[in-house]
């Protein structure tokens, strides 16, 4: 099955990251978007391009029908979903399978399992992934839900089974609040999800955020790629990512990834996927796996020099891994920062026209965005903007390069976050890799 057209259902920069990948490897492209992203790079550059409806997503890049006749009327072999919008969305992946199209993505029965938090921790604890102690499935039963929480002991967490982003979430510090929390959990997830299922789990109290990017070709072989750690969030929202963990050794690496590696070839996994973990004392605790890419890739492709993009093509060509895991070698460091349309500050979106734009240059500097001098940042979609990558030899190095960096980046017309990532790697704290998933809160609100 070779792929000589390939239909890209989603903007920004992750689109224009598929074109460059599928031109490299003489695939033509088609770019669908709404009327607010007629202008956008990944538009003007892609072989074709097809609009899809208004600037509302659920109209346009959640809308399947008109993506499907988009991918027909161009004639595509192919639907990329890139991430968010549609990526994770089994039944979008059953309709493009069942139109003969080719899903560059898991099969849906591996979307659909993992997309259920409760279900992917049976899951994961079956093909040997250590759990977060909690209930084995959602919460039925009030009395045994205690039961189990004066096990674990106070606090503990109840979590919605469906959604993500923190919403349908709650920490429980002791049993008297217990039925209160969970019911204000339960129905925030039904209102933002349409599902109020909740389970339980144990609390813990500090840790780092650690996530193994894994591949599988679908056929019983997968490899590790090395983790990442995401630990400075805001919100439940990744800032800045880097590769490898400041806090992981080789040993650690080695013997955590191999058993997600095994993990995904027991199930069959095909494609690109990512495992996360909380980390704490030197444990890995299984919270979810991402059944997608992730914004957050290109610091492994710069530690590995696997290009995942076009792996995930590859494999979805029915094409083995172009590499097995012990041809793999982990070398340098790699940091990503999220440059989003935001008040560094406040935080608040900034839309609007960007009227200068010089992007940093040199040696191991990567920007991925699809602005240019001109474009109007719309005001309906996520405030993202653009990633800048950086590589060096050593951690250190690499910061050193992305202060410098960060110092060449110009974009004028909007606020962004480049001056609150400046102030970020000043921090000795970061510096020296002493963080976990709670620090970037606590750092925020002694600055203000």
């Amino acid at each position: 099955m070779t792929i000589e057209k390939l239909l890209i259902a989603n903007r920004g920069e992750i689109a224009l990251r598929i074109h460059r990948a599928c031109h490299e490897m003489g695939i033509k492209t088609v770019a669908v978007h709404s009327t607010a992203d007629s202008d956008a790079m990944h538009v003007r550059l892609a072989d074709e391009a097809i609009c899809i409806g208004p600037p509302a997503a659920r109209d346009s890049y959640l809308n399947i029908p008109a993506i499907i006749s988009a991918a027909e009327i161009s004639g595509a072999d192919a639907i990329h979903p890139g991430y968010g919008f549609l990526s994770e969305n089994a039944q979008f992946a059953e309709i493009v399978e069942a139109h003969g199209l080719i899903f560059v993505g898991p099969k849906p029965e591996h979307i659909r399992t993992m997309g259920d938090k409760v279900e992917a921790k049976r899951t994961a604890g079956a093909l040997g992934l250590p759990l977060v102690p909690g209930t084995d499935g959602a919460i039925e039963d009030i009395g045994e839900a205690k039961r189990i929480a004066d096990e674990i002991g106070y606090p503990v967490l109840v979590k919605a089974a469906a959604g993500g982003g923190g919403r349908g979430m709650k920490v429980v510090p002791d049993e008297a609040q217990f039925e209160t929390l969970m019911s204000q959990a339960s129905a925030e997830a039904k209102a933002a999800f349409g599902d109020g299922t909740m389970y339980l789990e144990k609390y813990l109290g500090n840790p780092r955020h650690i996530e193994f990017q894994v591949f599988g070709d679908g056929n019983g072989n997968a490899i590790h790629l090395g983790e990442r750690d995401c630990s400075l969030q805001r919100r439940h929202q990744k800032v800045l990512e880097e590769a490898p963990s400041p806090v992981i050794s080789a040993a650690e690496r080695e013997r955590m990834g191999g058993i997600v590696a095994k993990a995904m070839a027991d199930m069959g996994y095909r494609g690109a996927g990512t495992i996360e973990f909380l980390y704490e004392d030197g444990e890995f605790y299984f919270i979810e796996m991402n059944t997608r890419l992730q914004v957050e890739h290109p610091v492994t492709e710069m530690i590995t020099g696997v290009d995942l993009v076009r792996e995930q093509i590859r494999v979805a060509e029915g094409r083995p891994l172009s590499v097995a895991q012990d041809e793999l070698v982990f070398s340098g460091h790699a940091i990503e920062c999220r440059i989003n349309a935001e008040d560094p500050e406040t935080f608040m979106p900034s839309p609007g026209t960007v009227t200068a734009y010089h992007v940093p240059g040199g040696m191991h500097v990567r920007v991925d965005s699809g602005l240019y001098q001109g474009y109007r940042v719309p005001p309906y979609y996520d405030s993202m903007i653009g990633k800048l990558i950086v590589y060096g030899r050593t951690r250190e190095g690499a910061l050193m390069r992305l202060k410098r960096a960060l110092e060449e980046y110009v974009i004028e017309g909007m606020k962004t976050t480049i001056p609150l990532h400046q102030k970020l790697i000043a921090d000795t704290d970061v510096q020296n890799g002493d963080y976990t998933i709670k620090w970037l809160e606590e750092w925020l609100a002694k600055q203000s």
